[in-house]
C-alpha cells in the first residue's frame, strides 16, 4: 500500500518506519501484537506492509508471514528485513491482494483502510480471505482537525458488526509508547473475529408502491421517521418475516396511503438492488397500480408522512430521496432490473446534475 508521503510523513513522524526503529516503540507494538494475535502460529497476510515491520513481529512470533503493498522499494526492504524467517512478500493493491485464492488466519492493516475507497467493500473482500474462526487486526485513526482524515472508529465498527462473531476495540491515542510522542488525535485497533460457521450475504428486503394517474405517479413527503425526512419518496416498506413481496406490498398500501389492494392489482415492475451512503445493500421490488384500484388513497400516516402529491413521471421533483428518484428513472426508461450503488461520499437526498448511480442489467 503506497500512501502520499506528504501525509505519511506528517502523520508517522517524518520516518517511513512508523517509529519501529525506536526499540522502546518497538517493545510497545510488540505487547499489543502478543494481545491481538492468535497465541498458536499460523498464516498472517499483512497488508500495505510497507518495510515489514509488524511483519517481523508477527513472523518472530511463530506466524507464517505473507506482506503485500504496492510499493516495489517497500516490499524489497520488507523481504531483506525478514530474510530466514518463513515469510514473502508480493507486489500488489492491499485492496485486493495478489494471492491466488489462498485463506489465512489473520490480516493485519494498519493505517490502511482509510485510504482505500470502498470501505464495506473492502472489508467483506478480505472476511473473504480469511479461514472460519479468522481474525482482522486493524490499527486506524482520525488525524488533523481543520480537515480530519481517516475513519472514525464507530464507523469501522459498525461496519464490522454484521459479519463478526466477536469485537474489541483498544482506544491507541493515549499510549505514547506507540508513538514515541504524546498524540491528541483518535488512534484505535479493532480486532474482529469472525464465526466459526461463515455467515451467509443476507440483505434486508423493500417494497415500494406506483401508484399511476395518467402519467403522474403519488409521491409521500417524510417526517420523524430518522430517513429522508422532508423529502419525497413511493409509499414503501421492508418486507416481514413470512411474507412474500406482493403481501408487503400490499399491506404497506393499506397502512400508508388507506388503499385496499388486491393482488390482481398490482405487477411487478422493476427489481433493483441499493446501496446507500454508508449502508449495507439491500433489495428493492417496485409495484405498479392503477390510480383507482382499492379505493382513494389519503395520508394514513400523517406522524411518518406530512404531504401527498401527484408529479409527472417526466418530472419529478428535485428534493426526493436518491434511491427512489433511480428507481422511478428506470422505471419509467423500461428497465426491468437495476443497481444503484452509491458511494460513501453521496447523500441520500437526490443530487440533480450529480453522477448517476444506477446502471440497468
Amino acid at each position: 500500500m503506497t500512501i502520499d508521503w506528504d501525509i505519511e510523513a506528517a502523520t508517522f513522524d517524518d520516518e517511513p518506519d512508523h517509529g519501529l526503529r525506536d526499540a522502546q516503540v518497538r517493545d510497545a507494538w510488540a505487547r499489543r501484537l502478543r494481545d491481538w494475535l492468535p497465541e498458536a502460529p499460523g498464516d498472517l497476510l499483512d497488508l500495505g506492509c510497507g518495510t515489514g515491520s509488524l511483519s517481523l513481529l508477527a513472523a518472530e512470533r511463530g506466524h507464517r508471514v505473507t506482506g503485500v503493498d504496492l510499493s516495489p522499494n517497500m516490499v524489497e526492504l520488507a523481504r531483506a528485513k525478514l530474510a530466514g524467517h518463513a515469510a514473502e512478500f508480493l507486489v500488489g493493491d492491499a485492496g485486493a491482494p495478489p494471492v491466488a485464492g489462498r485463506r489465512f488466519d489473520v490480516i493485519l492493516a494498519r493505517h490502511v483502510l482509510w485510504a482505500l475507497p470502498e470501505l464495506e467493500e473492502t472489508l467483506r473482500h478480505w472476511c473473504g480471505l480469511l479461514r472460519p474462526g479468522g481474525r482482522l487486526v486493524l490499527v486506524e485513526g482520525v488525524w488533523g482537525t481543520e480537515n480530519p482524515t481517516g475513519i472514525p472508529a464507530e464507523r469501522l465498527v459498525g461496519a464490522l458488526t454484521p459479519v463478526a462473531a466477536r469485537l474489541h476495540t483498544e482506544r491507541l491515542s493515549g499510549d505514547e509508547r506507540l508513538w514515541g510522542k504524546r498524540v491528541e488525535d483518535e488512534r484505535y485497533a479493532v480486532v474482529a473475529v469472525l464465526s466459526e460457521t461463515p455467515v451467509r450475504h443476507a440483505e434486508v428486503v423493500d417494497v415500494h408502491l406506483i401508484l399511476r394517474r395518467g402519467d403522474e405517479v403519488l409521491l409521500a413527503r417524510r417526517a420523524n421517521t430518522g430517513y429522508g425526512d422532508g423529502l419525497f419518496n413511493l409509499p414503501s416498506g421492508h418486507v416481514e418475516p413470512g411474507e412474500d413481496v406482493r403481501a408487503a406490498v400490499i399491506r404497506e398500501a393499506r397502512e400508508e396511503i388507506g388503499l385496499t389492494l388486491t393482488p390482481a392489482d398490482v405487477s411487478a415492475e422493476l427489481v433493483l438492488q441499493h446501496r446507500g451512503p454508508g449502508e449495507p445493500a439491500r433489495i428493492g421490488w417496485f409495484f405498479e397500480a392503477e390510480h383507482g384500484a382499492g379505493g382513494t388513497p389519503f395520508n394514513a400516516e400523517p406522524d411518518k408522512c406530512s404531504e401527498l402529491s401527484w408529479h409527472k413521471a417526466t418530472e419529478l421533483p428535485a428534493d426526493m430521496v436518491a434511491y427512489c428518484r433511480a428507481a422511478l428513472e428506470s422505471w419509467h426508461k423500461g428497465d426491468h432490473f437495476a443497481l444503484h450503488w452509491q458511494n460513501e461520499n453521496d447523500t441520500v437526498r437526490h443530487t440533480p446534475g450529480g453522477p448517476d448511480r444506477t446502471v440497468a442489467l
